[in-house]
């Protein structure tokens, strides 16, 4: 399910009143069904991908905690973060890949025996594969301890309003607030509806409108001149923007009606002063999670590698 689509225009004050009028200790139960059903909506299939994610990292994190003084747990999360990103690379690079080795091939006169497959991407696949392996990563570090609820942690990955674009959230900051019991506020209520508005606006009526004129140019980019495509690279620039942040602002917006903070994912990225800035403005929460889970881990040992650490790690990231 999309946000901008009148399905959620019924989707969301349905749930939203509902979570307001069932008991507090049913809640949860509410949001994972409700989730459950906006994922579904999409491609019913893809739920099974999903509920893969949560079982291997709800069992990968109780059994690092258990085995946290123990070699057994760096087993555990290793096999934890292969699963993971078995999933990410086949739906997301097999074919690429793939592609890339036929054109190789065909350069060597041989011919690949794996077909192209039709894969269709799922919604939000980074997203919660990200955030799980954050959160079993957390616990291997002993700065959060597991999540003893199945359903609780799984509400936790699919919580609807940032399950498809982000922003990806640690365990740390939300799995906590599913336990909260909000009640109903009416300037929350206000803030929420109008930062999802307004991220509609920059949907709808920005992203969308630009991304008509980009692509009638993109397509067709021997018909214009110097002038219009750099016209074409500044409009999509403001695409992009406007269409990732706005739907951010509606996750962000939606999970405020209900009492939840999310955290922000843009900052007026345009208006940075630097390469250095601009990453500190852009997709946050992303950027935040590839410092501390990837960048960090790498340049940790920079002590050993001197300054080629730093060089290691920035392509670990980049890649």
């Amino acid at each position: 399910m999309l946000f901008n689509s009148l399905a959620f225009l019924a989707f969301f004050p349905i749930v939203t009143a509902l979570y307001f009028l069932v008991p507090h200790k049913y809640r949860w139960m509410l949001l994972l069904a409700a989730s459950m059903y906006f994922y579904m909506y999409f491609k019913p299939i893809y739920i099974l991908l999903v509920l893969y994610v949560v079982l291997v990292n709800f069992f990968a994190g109780k059994y690092i905690y258990k085995f946290k003084d123990s070699p057994a747990k760096k087993v555990i999360l290793t096999v934890s973060i292969v699963l993971n990103l078995a999933v990410l690379v086949f739906f997301k690079y097999f074919n690429f890949l793939n592609f890339n080795i036929t054109a190789m091939l065909d350069m060597l006169s041989f011919t690949n025996p794996i077909p192209a497959l039709e894969i269709f991407l799922p919604l939000g696949i980074s997203f919660y594969t990200f955030q799980a392996m954050a959160y079993t990563i957390d616990i291997s570090r002993g700065i959060q301890e597991p999540e003893k609820n199945i359903g609780i942690f799984a509400t936790f990955l699919m919580f609807y309003p940032q399950l498809v674009a982000g922003p990806i959230e640690r365990a740390g900051h939300l799995l906590g607030q599913f336990r909260e019991k909000h009640v109903y506020d009416y300037p929350r209520l206000v803030s929420g509806l109008r930062l999802m508005l307004w991220g509609l606006f920059k949907k709808v009526a920005i992203a969308d409108r630009l991304g008509i004129f980009v692509k009638e140019i993109y397509v067709n980019m021997d018909q214009y001149s110097g002038l219009v495509l750099f016209i074409a690279a500044i409009f999509f620039a403001y695409q992009l923007y406007c269409d990732f942040s706005g739907y951010s602002d509606i996750a962000i917006g939606a999970a405020r009606v209900m009492g939840f903070d999310l955290m922000l994912n843009f900052n007026r990225p345009y208006s940075a002063r630097s390469v250095t800035d601009f990453w500190r403005r852009w997709h946050i929460s992303l950027s935040t999670w590839l410092y501390d889970y990837v960048y960090n881990p790498v340049s940790f040992n920079r002590r050993y590698w001197g300054k080629a650490g730093i060089v290691y790690a920035l392509m670990a990231l980049f890649l």
